[in-house]
């Protein structure tokens, strides 16, 4: 590192010690939550237990929840800001109100019933003070918590000028999320969220869809830090609308967005996202009308067709004791 990066680095550092030092809240934390008042309060402490202490935290309750709002009047932070709204308006809709309510410069999003680890903030602050973009939109890995164990996701990192819809549905390989952006790991400037919503319509994949729109814009650019900042619960008696089986609002959703992605991407999606939840519940005469979905807006390579077939003929189970074996040698 030569004289003029210390320097530099030196500079940021007594820029944010001196922001800190001077209370102003840096990073506001949006939570948007309804009806789950013991797991939402889980997320909400290790949001107020960050090593970044200049923030706030604000859950939007999505609805009448008298519950959820006596739960959390009992932590007393004066960092935690609770809005009850009137009427149930959807992910994105409460998300989009803890924008407009928020005081920082810097937003970043958590679900509910995920975690962060301690430096998670600092970590995606410095990044974003280093990033060469006027928007950086600022991920992590995360490690993802299911009945069978751990794992840390994205498998891998975006390689330089891939196109951000490639990263995330083209699979290079037979590994499930090996390219990957969780909600509860964007982290970015309220300017840009301010400029560019998220889309209030959608109940699923609005974060994906958020990403794509955004990464089209002049500025604007995806960065990562490379350890796991985030825990993402995959727990029973967790309902997650991302869980929820409907290959045909999978379909409607990117046949939606096809100008946002290469079709490249597009095959892609329909091969490892539309094409697992069709078989899963049996509904094979979706199989030539997805594998044309493919073939005539998209442009599948031999893997896309592989993977399109290994969806259809073996089991989710099989393919999960597969791809867990698979990675254990692959890591020795």
């Amino acid at each position: 590192m030569n004289i003029e990066s210390l320097q530099a680095e030196k500079a940021t550092n007594q820029k944010l010690a001196m922001v800190n030092e001077s209370n102003e809240i840096i990073v506001s934390v949006v939570i948007p939550t309804r009806n789950r008042p013991q797991i939402v309060t889980r997320g909400v402490r290790t949001a107020l237990t960050q090593t970044l202490q200049s923030i706030e935290v604000i859950v939007i309750i999505d609805g009448p929840d008298q519950e959820t709002v006596n739960v959390l009047s009992q932590i007393a932070d004066p960092r935690l800001r609770v809005i009850e709204l009137s009427k149930n308006v959807g992910p994105s809709g409460a998300r989009n109100t803890g924008v407009r309510e928020a005081k920082g410069t810097w937003i970043a999003f958590l679900d509910d019933d995920d975690e962060w680890l301690p430096q998670k903030l600092e970590r995606q602050l410095e990044v974003a003070n280093n990033s060469h973009y006027n928007f950086p939109v600022v991920a992590s890995r995360l490690i993802s918590q299911t009945q069978k164990g751990e794992s840390i996701l994205p498998k891998r990192l975006p390689n330089l000028s891939e196109p951000l819809s490639e990263y995330l549905f083209a699979r290079n390989s037979l590994f499930k999320e090996e390219g990957f952006i969780q909600t509860s790991t964007i982290f970015v400037k309220k300017e840009l969220v301010q400029k560019m919503p998220l889309e209030e319509k959608f109940d699923r994949h609005e974060d994906w869809e958020w990403l794509l729109r955004v990464s089209a814009m002049e500025g604007v650019g995806v960065e990562f830090v490379p350890e796991p900042m985030a825990i993402w619960h995959s727990e029973v008696g967790i309902k997650r609308l991302s869980n929820v089986n409907d290959w045909r609002y999978s379909l409607d959703w990117i046949r939606s967005t096809r100008n946002l992605v290469t079709p490249k991407a597009y095959s892609g999606f329909i091969a490892t996202m539309t094409a697992p939840s069709a078989s899963s519940v049996g509904d094979w005469k979706a199989f030539f009308p997805l594998l044309w979905e493919a073939i005539r807006w998209g442009k599948p390579r031999p893997i896309d067709i592989c993977l399109y077939l290994i969806m259809w003929l073996f089991p989710q189970q099989f393919r999960e004791q597969v791809s867990s074996i698979l990675t254990k040698n692959f890591k020795r």
